[in-house]
């Protein structure tokens, strides 16, 4: 915590870009209620950032329109991220107690500024994670997970040589723009930001297109599969499910899958064809490079990281990573890497923060090896055309969901989601305003006695 509120104590000491065009740290109305609070009084739950690990429900200010292309949405769905554990653990700089957090949301126009346009009240929208301005460089080319005016953090663009664009409820990193886990929702720039959702796709589907779908087929399709391709990924939870189901559809020919634990059950229930490594089960003296290479000679030919790199398998890392000497391991990046076959392609979508140790660069050369950033998908690039193919039955979300939940347990369902309890993989989190339960939804799984 301590790393964390520094870094946005020297952010404020340095002071912010002039870049943005919409205000920044605005991560809680009742910070300034005057200023960001609706004047009605109204108040919400919302998901707060308390320290690292540790997350609790809170009653705050309803958010009001504060600037003229606002949106104020309700809230009808929201969801839990594996990116969200990287706030909870505080490897994400920047947080400071009382952000709201949640970065995936869909809801019902609720207000909107007099500038907003192709909107009314009562439409049924989903929020792209990204907060895009429309008109700049990257905007113009639908790479909105880049827009050049979102977001003014000095900080990231020293570290990064390059911002990203400003991103709900993941920190002053990104801009400082409060999230979605909670009843109401400010959205700037709302009429370039928000995707009206067709009467035949139900929020428990609509709501995925705001993260999980777009980072999914970004990074298959950036990394790349060839016709009849053997792809392997790191990482069994729902990104990695959706990348294995758009890897199939873009022409691979096989699909390779490495985790531990119950998820790998989960996705043989539900992937079939995916083959499945479980690497704490292999036998002394093999590792996942030696199984690959039994399963496909010469390796696979794309190997797509959907894990991230804060999850150290060796002490080294371990204790590296909790000295502060490096931010994300190379493990599995460096186990991509000597695993494809020579000039393989390796996609990186799992958050990597800032610096690695140990990294394999020589093999990366020699071998000539194409490591790709994905980046933070850009939605606005995929999600029209995502949702056209979850009106044609061709995607269903619903694979990956296991569980509906209510906003006000959402701190219980973090550390259940962190431990991978009760077979926690993706969640649906309704609200007071949420519509009954479409058909295929879980059923309402409640926590508290």
């Amino acid at each position: 915590m301590a790393l964390s509120q520094g870094a946005a104590l020297m952010e404020k000491a340095i002071g912010h870009d002039n870049n943005a065009t919409t205000e920044q740290d605005i991560t809680n109305p009742g910070r300034d209620r005057a200023k960001y609070a609706d004047p009605s009084g109204e108040t919400m739950k919302a998901l707060v950032w308390n320290g690292k690990n540790s997350v609790k429900m809170e009653e705050v200010p309803k958010p009001r329109v504060v600037e003229d292309r606002d949106v104020i949405l309700k809230i009808t769905g929201s969801t839990v991220c594996g990116s969200d554990l990287h706030l909870l653990h505080g490897s994400v700089v920047q947080l400071e107690k009382g952000d709201i957090l949640g970065h995936e949301f869909c809801g019902i126009v609720d207000e909107m500024g007099p500038a907003v346009k192709g909107l009314k009240k009562g439409d049924r929208v989903v929020a792209s994670f990204q907060i895009a301005c429309g008109d700049c460089f990257f905007c113009k080319q639908k790479l909105s997970s880049q827009c050049e005016k979102t977001n003014s953090n000095t900080m990231e663009n020293g570290m990064y040589g390059g911002r990203t664009a400003g991103m709900f409820g993941y920190s002053h990193f990104t801009g400082g723009f409060a999230g979605g886990q909670a009843e109401y929702t400010r959205v700037p720039y709302g009429d370039v930001n928000l995707l009206k959702l067709p009467d035949s796709v139900p929020d428990e589907k609509g709501l995925y297109l705001s993260d999980v779908l777009a980072t999914s087929w970004n990074c298959v399709v950036d990394t790349r599969i060839d016709p009849n391709d053997t792809v392997a990924i790191w990482g069994a939870g729902p990104i990695g499910q959706m990348c294995a189901d758009f890897a199939f559809m873009n022409g691979a020919g096989r699909v390779i899958m490495i985790d531990s634990n119950w998820r790998l059950d989960y996705v043989k229930s539900k992937y079939p064809k995916v083959e499945l490594i479980d690497y704490s089960t292999l036998p002394k003296g093999q590792t996942v490079y030696s199984k690959l290479r039994e399963m496909c000679p010469r390796g696979p030919d794309v190997a797509l990281e959907c894990v991230a790199g804060e999850y150290a398998k060796g002490w080294a890392h371990y204790f590296e990573l909790q000295l502060g000497l490096e931010t994300d391991t190379s493990e599995i990046i460096n186990e991509m890497i000597t695993s494809v076959r020579n000039y393989g392609r390796c996609g990186v979508t799992g958050v990597y923060v800032g610096y690695t140790n140990h990294f394999n660069i020589g093999s990366l050369m020699e071998r000539g090896i194409r490591l790709i950033g994905n980046g933070q998908a850009p939605v606005h690039l995929y999600w029209e055309k995502l949702c056209k193919m979850i009106e044609n039955g061709e995607i269903d979300p619903l694979k990956m969901v296991t569980h509906r939940v209510s906003l006000d347990e959402l701190d219980d369902v973090y550390y259940k989601f962190e431990k991978k309890e009760d077979g926690m993989q993706k969640v649906f989190v309704e609200t007071k305003f949420s519509a009954p339960a479409a058909a295929g939804s879980p059923a309402l799984t409640r926590y508290r006695k």
